[in-house]
């Protein structure tokens, strides 16, 4: 086949959860997938992030001047798609649209995007610029799920919401889950557990905590902890910007609270591998790639109980509503006082981590393409 993909994401600089998926997916494809011919669209605004791309892949860069230039690219280079000659069209980032008659496949994380557009608005900040991006995101991604032969979705909570508010048949959706990330491993080596302790100044054990996902519920199960343990221990935000919400500010300012802004994978490699857990009290999510990555590192993960965090984690987390800081305190206070539970957890963690490998979903995404082509 002659599969054409959309990696402008990793063109673009950007971080989160679709250029984590991008970045991952695409290598591992084309490598396990050597029978076939990649062409991949990336443009000129940043430098493209993969390199050393095999024979069977052809890398086309469209043209970036300004930010009209996406708008542009997103709804023409179907023109660019169609000189390739292609058996079938990829759109990994929520839409896009192919030339006439060309078999369609689109990667939706979760349902944001095709939510009653007053609903997305109300759930984001009201600047102009982001109201403006939101309401192009939530027309475009309509528009493209209408015409694309296969949806592909990372989860079966994000196939019934998908369903449920875009008015897709279940049967135009397929469920592929993510894999963890290769550059997230388990770091065991003390001496370099000790360096990045030391040169991230982490003196105490530690909670790691992602800083946009729910962070006031973890602060507020802090305070109901025991003196000694909130002496002994403390929580280790990080994030892909500095501009958090202010409960992880006032977090910091207490003496209880860190913040570590975009670090380094390896060194968020030794941070999951060190922390005494990791808690994840999300209000949302279509997959919850960090829950692979703590998992893999070992850490033992308190989470909650919202979108599918619970068909993720299985039975290798200690399970909240997103809200209940009582609970959550109780489950910090196992994990500190009963070294069995932690352990425990430690060890369902890498048992689930292995259903999610690279192997199976590229499999599996070879097999959809096959499906509409052969449709």
């Amino acid at each position: 086949m002659r599969i054409g993909i959309d990696v402008r994401y990793l063109s673009h600089g950007l971080v989160g959860g679709i250029h984590t998926y991008l970045k991952s997916l695409i290598p591992h494809l084309v490598d396990g997938a050597r029978e076939h011919q990649f062409y991949l669209y990336a443009d000129t605004k940043r430098p493209f992030e993969l390199d050393s791309l095999p024979d069977h892949v052809t890398l086309r860069l469209l043209p970036y001047h300004n930010p009209v230039s996406s708008i542009y690219n997103d709804l023409f280079m179907r023109n660019q798609i169609a000189k390739d000659h292609l058996d079938l069209v990829h759109f990994p980032a929520s839409y896009g649209f192919g030339p006439a008659g060309l078999p369609t496949v689109i990667t939706l994380q979760d349902e944001i995007n095709v939510l009653p557009l007053k609903q997305i608005i109300r759930s984001h900040r009201k600047h102009v610029r982001t109201v403006t991006m939101m309401t192009y995101l939530h027309f475009v991604t309509q528009a493209a799920l209408r015409r694309a032969d296969k949806v592909i979705t990372v989860s079966e909570y994000s196939r019934q919401q998908i369903a449920r508010y875009s008015g897709l048949s279940l049967d135009k959706l397929v469920v592929i889950p993510h894999a963890t990330p290769p550059d997230i491993i388990r770091i065991e080596d003390p001496d370099e557990l000790a360096e990045v302790r030391n040169r991230l100044n982490l003196k105490r054990p530690f909670v790691l905590a992602e800083a946009f996902k729910n962070p006031g519920v973890l602060v507020r199960a802090w305070h109901l902890l025991s003196d000694s343990q909130r002496e002994q221990y403390e929580i280790v935000f990080f994030s892909r910007s500095p501009d958090v919400l202010p409960v992880v500010h006032e977090a910091i300012r207490s003496g209880f609270a860190r913040l570590m802004v975009r670090p380094a994978r390896r060194d968020l490699s030794a941070m999951f591998s060190m922390a005494e857990a990791f808690v994840f009290p999300s209000w949302i999510e279509g997959f919850g790639i960090p829950l692979l990555e703590a998992m893999t590192c070992g850490a033992p993960i308190i989470a909650s109980d919202r979108g599918s965090i619970p068909e993720v984690a299985g039975d290798a987390a200690l399970i909240i509503d997103a809200e209940d800081q009582d609970r959550l305190a109780e489950y910090l206070n196992q994990i500190f006082t009963q070294p069995q539970v932690r352990e425990e957890l430690q060890n369902r963690g890498f048992k689930r981590a292995e259903q999610f490998t690279w192997p199976r979903i590229i499999q599996q995404v070879m097999t959809t393409y096959q499906q509409v082509v052969n449709q």
